[in-house]
């Protein structure tokens, strides 16, 4: 038996400390994402801007952000996650002190570039971290905890900025941000030898079913699971956009919401998907019967956004709807990312996650190109009806990769 093999299988003290680092970077990422958007007002007065102008701030950092995913997870499988990991937290940090210093409109657009090539190495670096250290009996609640903390920092965000612009300057929130992701970044240093990876994983390193060696750099992508992973996340973004942006807006001009409660159900969905990621994470301990939790989660929240759609729902409800929207998401997370992990040959994890979570970027890309004209037209049925479409492909796209990864299987055998 080779010493690969024998190697002790994990304790969940050491679980624990390394899930728990992992997720707090991977809340400096998702706080990144959102925290120039509630600053929108006072950077268009500040700068003299339009919100198109501002919106292709956010356009530059997620197509930054893709090309960076992708082309990361090569970097993590060649080298180590953890130097990738510090890369990325210390961009996301100047980036964000960047924004504070901008003293023109092309600076927020340069700083952009740095905060989308910091945002882009945390998949691959967490999953192969996961993948590769967290015992198989707590992947499930390792995917879940990621999640939860990736809600959170979308929630941070606002909650941090705002007061702050509102109390000091937008400068002030900006630059206490990027104090926030230079903090975060000391601690993981300070917690470094928890977060380096071991010359072999510590189970047999043998390929998922269905899935081929990638011995070479480039063998994972002849893997057709992979693409349909990818498919599977470019529309998950879509939704998750719609859902961030359009939604809530939407739901307002069918159902007569008062604005104080719209502004509620953003935060309302997540942290209600917070909390369905950690029932997610106990079901998900079961791998082989992930592609039926997703669609279950999923299709939940469809039947809800059909709901907001079509049904004369009343205007206090609507809150509550986009809670069990969110929480019925949540139960999905876990075992959507299970979905990618049960496709990746060992070898081949960071480029694989890679691949597959530039999806998410480019969903986010393109989805406000969609549904934002439809909302420039009043169409509002119809962005909810299409989030129930989009969530309805989702389901469709899980059980795809469950058949490719069984035909290359029944291939191989």
């Amino acid at each position: 038996m080779s010493t690969a093999h024998a190697l002790p299988a994990p304790t969940f003290k050491q679980d624990a400390r390394l899930i728990g680092l992992v997720g707090l970077a991977h809340g400096i990422s998702h706080f990144s994402q959102l925290v120039l958007a509630p600053l929108f007002p006072w950077l268009k007065e500040a700068f003299d801007v339009s919100y198109t102008e501002l919106g292709l701030v956010l356009t530059v950092f997620f197509v930054v952000s893709c090309a960076v995913q992708a082309l990361s997870g090569f970097v993590v499988d060649r080298y180590s996650p953890r130097p990738v990991l510090f890369a990325g937290l210390g961009l996301l940090g100047v980036a964000l002190i960047g924004y504070a210093l901008a003293p023109n409109y092309p600076t927020l657009l340069l700083c952009a570039v740095l905060a989308g090539m910091g945002n882009g190495v945390f998949h691959p670096v967490d999953y192969t971290l996961f993948n590769r250290k967290v015992s198989s009996t707590r992947l499930g609640h390792a995917y879940s905890v990621h999640g939860i903390t990736g809600s959170l920092g979308w929630a941070l965000a606002p909650a941090l900025v705002v007061p702050l612009a509102l109390a000091f300057s937008w400068r002030v929130a900006l630059g206490v941000s990027g104090a926030l992701a230079l903090a975060v970044l000391a601690v993981l240093y300070l917690q470094r030898e928890v977060l380096s990876l071991p010359a072999a994983a510590p189970k047999p390193a043998s390929a998922p079913a269905g899935s081929a060696a990638a011995a070479g750099g480039f063998d994972f992508l002849r893997i057709p699971a992979v693409w349909m992973c990818f498919a599977f996340f470019l529309f998950y973004a879509m939704a998750l956009s719609v859902v961030q942006t359009f939604a809530p807006e939407a739901a307002r001009h069918l159902h007569d919401v008062p604005v104080a409660l719209i502004a509620a159900c953003l935060t309302i969905y997540m942290v209600a998907s917070a909390s369905g990621m950690v029932l997610g994470g106990f079901l998900a301990a079961d791998p082989t019967r992930c592609e039926r939790i997703v669609a279950l989660g999923i299709g939940i929240a469809a039947l809800v956004a059909l709901s907001l759609a079509l049904a004369p729902v009343s205007g206090i409800w609507v809150p509550v709807l986009f809670g069990v929207m969110g929480f019925a998401n949540g139960i999905a997370g876990p075992s959507r990312d299970l979905l990618v992990k049960r496709s990746t040959p060992e070898n081949a994890t960071g480029r694989v996650y890679g691949v597959v979570y530039a999806g998410l970027d480019i969903g986010q890309a393109v989805s406000p190109l969609i549904f934002g004209r439809l909302m420039d037209h009043g169409q509002y049925t119809s962005v909810l009806v299409g989030l129930a479409i989009v969530q309805g492909v989702l389901i469709a796209s899980a059980f795809n990769v469950r058949r490719v990864r069984r035909t290359a299987t029944l291939a191989a055998a």
